[in-house]
């Protein structure tokens, strides 16, 4: 086994976008893509080593771009400022993702009739939105994601599995926002999972996060937890 990766130059309109495939080079025949969106940070380390560790258990991971090639956070008031033009418009965010998925699913690894996509953060948020569209999709997927149902989609049309990974002290999940979700995925008729983490704040997966203040803090435990969460859900629909 080799993981081999590569950055994929794309555009949404006028806005040009990067992202990063990551694949294993000793398969020769396509495999089950995954669309990995970013936290508010932008496409960074964590999501292009998720892609990277997708590769090696047999996927092909495409960490995707939401801001726009080159572009990355340097602070939590910046991250706000790049994020909240997308949370404002629903329906760019949703064909932002769009272009994703088709650019993913045309690389010569990547058989585009199994595709999935996952998300942290923003991209958690990202990755159900793009589910609620109606796209061609096996499974959506969201660690310590945003809930909040977008203001353009009353009536979604969810193809996929969705599986939701959460903690239960994130204060950007309050209970009325799980309940409204779990609300969501049971009247669109979903096979919807949410799994919660006890003691565990916003950002769980990213070692780099760590401002308690804010309710956003690395846990060791629900990282792995939830890693296996999403291996054993990918090998049941792929």
């Amino acid at each position: 086994m080799s993981i081999q990766h590569r950055l994929v130059e794309y555009k949404d309109g006028e806005t040009l976008l990067e992202g990063y495939l990551a694949y294993d080079d000793s398969v020769t025949e396509p495999r089950p893509g995954i669309i990995i969106a970013h936290t508010w940070w932008g496409r960074g380390d964590l999501e292009c080593r998720r892609a990277d560790q997708l590769a090696e258990l047999g996927y092909v991971g495409f960490a995707l771009d939401m801001y726009g090639k080159g572009l990355y956070g340097s602070s939590p008031e910046e991250n706000t400022k790049m994020m909240q033009p997308l949370m404002d418009d629903r329906t760019v965010l949703q064909n932002r993702m769009a272009v994703a998925l088709t650019v993913a699913g045309e690389q010569a690894e990547v058989d585009a009739g199994n595709m999935a996509v996952m998300g942290y953060c923003l991209g958690g948020l990202c990755a159900l939105d793009l589910a609620r569209t109606g796209a061609d999709l096996k499974g959506a997927i969201s660690f310590h994601g945003l809930f909040d149902a977008p203001d353009n989609i009353t009536n979604p049309q969810i193809k996929a599995k969705v599986l939701c990974l959460d903690g239960h002290d994130d204060p950007m999940t309050t209970n009325d926002k799980v309940v409204a979700l779990e609300k969501e995925m049971t009247d669109t008729g979903v096979d919807w999972q949410l799994h919660t983490y006890g003691g565990t704040m916003h950002g769980f997966t990213n070692p780099e996060a760590d401002m308690p203040k804010m309710g956003i803090k690395y846990n060791a435990v629900a990282d792995r937890r939830s890693w296996q969460a999403l291996e054993n859900f990918l090998a049941e629909i792929f």
